[in-house]
């Protein structure tokens, strides 16, 4: 990383507050010197995220997970480095440097990345030209007849494409490539005939959190065989199981309020007319199974939503994989009844927003909607298929997260089927388990780590979080088990000469994200709680800690010797090897005996 920039990016962090960046997208307590909040990376109930506003790091004891404000920007906006980089930079006024640290393989991504933006750009005020060109008759009517008022259409962008043939010869005027406009997915190629991917069809721009354009819904306006609507493909900036609909307009009202509740719905109609109706708190999956990625994304801004997808059957059972993984995210998950046969744009120009509302008011929890989808599959006026309901249903009631939850559900129970409490209370005792259709994440693996790794950890722990026994001016004394504790020893030990206090979050800058090396210094930071350095225990950990890196560089070194006096046939050198050997194990002696050597 070239000079200028390091210089810039310690500025950057020193003028950003964590602690403020963090705030924005999860609810903190301060607890000492530490703030902590329940993990936005995993599921949790007990908060285990801690935020270091002193050394400007955050880590998670649970999971693992390890970063400066950077890299939590990156991570919960989903962005590159240097985006992350350019939000931080704007809200404190800082211009960013040019830079020509990157490798050729990062700089290529960069580009596409760009080009790909520009693309889009262009291609949705493409679009919103042809809509107001005169030329778009039927995409005019449809909008007429669907009551989408003007407003709206300005606010969501829509857009008209008027044939196959008029993008792709706009974006080559324009001095884009054949290969950047395919891969931007606004442009098919085909027997070197290019044409527009969604010719003919009325345009759903579809913007992600950074307001930037990343893909394109369109929507048939005749009948025909093929599906009604269509995405354009996923690309560099798109990926459709990461992205929510209509995100972008959310992260604006979040500026001005506090969301109390997500509404989630399946399609861009759905979206615009509650939007219009006044329900701005409103986001769709467009049409896919919800994944762990849109989970994360809704509990960056509340912990309610409610699902309301399509009154028919198939819209009303909605996924209970779905559903579930936003239950393990953390997400307090409830299921919006609508009438038979509707969907929530119906119902808000049939009964108006008081009459969808009210659909909202009669919600019902996740495990009460499970339960009420199980029932419709059994006729219980029949003792066999009662029995079987029955079953299943106790199943369900079983994953109830109170006593209380399983006491009402019950009773409810009991009321359906004429069985009594007592006997349904003793079925729930022997039930099994309900299978989980998704896995709640899971923390870490247990650590299987060496002796020797695990006390190089605590003992570079030890110097880097300032131990009062761990004097720095010996922090390179010990051979280490990994290069990545080498490194931070080194970073401490410089600082330490250097006169300059040691600051955790530039140690982020040392490892790849995600690389294995990364992982490791997660491991360290796992003792940045200062507890871990506190009383005459820890002392003497530390101490039988360094012997054992001591012990181990001994042992290294005499099988290394052992090892050349086998292959050795001089004897002379034999003898030069032998006499080195038994220095080492007079050596290995002191250190078992605690001589300091």
């Amino acid at each position: 990383m070239a000079g200028d920039f390091k210089e810039f990016l310690t500025t950057l962090k020193d003028k950003v507050n964590i602690i403020e960046v963090a705030s924005g997208y999860l609810s903190l307590e301060r607890r000492g010197g530490t703030w902590w909040a329940c993990c936005p990376f995993h599921h949790e109930k007990t908060p285990s995220f801690a935020i270091n506003e002193a050394d400007k790091f955050y880590h998670c004891f649970g999971c693992g997970e390890s970063g400066d404000v950077i890299k939590f920007v990156q991570s919960m906006e989903n962005i590159d480095f240097m985006d992350a980089v350019k939000i931080l930079a704007e809200r404190v006024k800082l211009p960013v440097p040019q830079t020509n640290f990157d490798n050729e393989k990062t700089v290529e991504t960069k580009r596409k990345r760009d080009v790909v933006l520009k693309i889009l750009n262009e291609t949705a005020h493409f679009y919103l030209d042809n809509l107001n060109s005169g030329n778009a008759d039927s995409h005019i009517k449809y909008i007429l007849k669907r009551n989408i008022p003007s407003g709206i259409v300005r606010k969501f962008g829509l857009g008209a494409s008027l044939n196959f043939n008029s993008l792709p010869e706009f974006l080559l005027k324009k001095g884009y490539s054949k290969r950047d406009m395919v891969d931007a997915g606004v442009v098919n190629e085909a027997d070197g005939r290019l044409s527009d991917a969604l010719g003919g069809r009325l345009i759903y721009p579809i913007i992600n959190a950074m307001d930037e354009v990343v893909a394109f819904g369109g929507r048939v306006l005749k009948k025909t065989d093929f599906g009604k609507y269509k995405n354009t493909k996923e690309t560099v900036v798109f990926s459709k199981s990461k992205t929510l609909y209509n995100i972008n307009l959310l992260k604006k009202l979040r500026k001005t309020q506090t969301i109390k509740e997500i509404i989630v719905v399946e399609g861009y109609m759905d979206t615009m007319s509650l939007y219009q109706a006044g329900f701005k708190n409103v986001v769709a999956s467009m049409g896919t199974s919800l994944t762990q990625e849109q989970a994360r994304l809704l509990k960056r801004y509340t912990d309610n939503v409610l699902i309301s997808y399509d009154g028919d059957g198939a819209g009303q059972k909605a996924n209970l994989r779905g559903l579930d993984i936003l239950k393990n995210a953390g997400l307090n998950v409830k299921v919006v009844p609508l009438p038979e046969g509707l969907d929530p744009d119906d119902v808000i120009k049939k009964y108006g927003a008081d009459g969808y509302r009210k659909c909202l008011d009669a919600a019902l929890p996740l495990i009460d909607y499970k339960i009420s989808v199980l029932k419709r599959g059994f006729d219980i006026s029949k003792s066999e298929e009662k029995r079987k309901y029955v079953s299943e249903a106790l199943k369900i009631i079983k994953t109830a997260d109170s006593a209380a939850e399983q006491e009402d559900l019950l009773k409810a129970l009991r009321n359906e089927t004429g069985i009594t409490y007592e006997s349904l209370r003793r079925d729930l005792n022997t039930a099994p388990e309900e299978i989980r259709t998704e896995q709640e994440e899971k923390p870490r693996k247990k650590d299987v780590s060496s002796v020797r790794e695990r006390a190089s950890r605590f003992v570079v722990a030890a110097y880097l979080f300032k131990a009062a026994f761990a004097d720095a001016e010996n922090v390179l004394d010990v051979s280490y088990a990994s290069e990545v504790h080498d490194i931070i020893a080194r970073y401490v030990y410089g600082q330490y000469r250097a006169g300059e206090r040691v600051q955790t979050a530039d140690l982020f800058e040392f490892f790849e994200s995600g690389s294995e090396e990364y992982s490791e210094l997660g491991k360290i930071l796992d003792y940045c709680d200062g507890d871990a350095f506190e009383g005459a225990v820890a002392e003497k950990y530390f101490h039988d800690c360094v012997k054992t890196l001591r012990l181990a560089e001994a042992d290294e070194m005499i099988e290394s010797v052992r090892a050349k006096i086998e292959k050795e046939t001089d004897v002379n050198v034999r003898k030069e090897l032998t006499a080195e050997l038994q220095a080492l194990l007079v050596q290995k002696k002191k250190i078992q005996s605690g001589v300091n050597i």
